[in-house]
């Protein structure tokens, strides 16, 4: 299949070009093969990654974090490398970042969200311009330990929990990545719970400061709901094989 047919559907599903304001070049950043065959999936545009599309010979390598952020920079180091190697192995490179967060059916908060059984979710949080976040209600209130099992049970990582909100948790907030800077957005929303990949230093004492819980399960394990359900509407769609590459950081 021609890769112009791909991108083509791929920026309309995301709808690219409704997030101008985000750090990432969303869309296709590298051309390295103008037919595909096979699509291969992952989080992060690392070496890792490159060699498995290479490997299972995919034309197109589809990740949440690309190559290309924020202000232009020289192609030098590690990033001239993985161009190299994305232009010998002829895989070219397609990134989709907060458009892929916020996507209403297939991102990384819709799907975990519908994993962790949040009903009727509503966006909140600003970041760049657009509410990323979503929020809603538990079947069920659940207490902290109760919560985090059940996080730890869809995202298959550990989970950090810092309880200083309500012993029972009705309303969740749910950012994937690094989030814990909406704090005070779900801390607005009424929300008894925050979850979300990595916090940082000062989202210690809001966290505790503002009364909510915090739940931290990991950036990586948070970001790779969002790409599998986009490899599932590719095949589904396009007809294409689309497999995800399974490169954990850990963090």
């Amino acid at each position: 299949m021609k890769l112009s047919r791909i991108v083509k559907f791929l920026d309309d599903t995301l709808d690219i070009r409704a997030i101008p304001n985000d750090s990432s070049l969303n869309g296709l950043q590298v051309e390295a093969s103008r037919e595909v065959d096979a699509i291969t999936l992952a989080v992060d545009a690392c070496e890792e990654s490159i060699r498995i599309a290479a490997r299972r010979r995919s034309g197109l390598l589809i990740v949440h974090h690309g190559l290309f952020w924020g202000a232009q920079a020289p192609v030098t180091g590690i990033m001239a490398s993985r161009i190299r190697l994305l232009m010998e192995k002829k895989v070219s490179l397609y990134a989709c970042h907060l458009p892929l967060d916020c996507h209403p059916e297939i991102g990384n908060n819709a799907r975990l969200c519908s994993l962790l059984g949040v009903h009727s979710p509503a966006r909140f949080g600003e970041y760049h311009g657009i509410e990323i976040g979503l929020c809603g209600r538990l079947g069920a209130p659940m207490n902290a330990a109760s919560f985090a099992a059940k996080v730890r049970r869809v995202t298959g990582a550990g989970v950090r929990s810092f309880a200083f909100g309500p012993p029972k948790i009705g309303k969740i907030a749910v950012v994937s990545g690094g989030g814990a800077s909406l704090l005070e957005d779900a801390w607005r929303a009424g929300c008894d719970a925050m979850l979300t990949g990595e916090t940082s230093h000062s989202a210690f004492h809001a966290a505790r400061e503002y009364g909510i819980n915090l739940f931290c399960a990991g950036h990586y394990a948070t970001e790779t709901f969002g790409v599998r359900a986009l490899g599932g509407l590719i095949e589904s769609k396009l007809g294409l094989r689309a497999v995800f590459a399974d490169a954990p950081t850990g963090l």
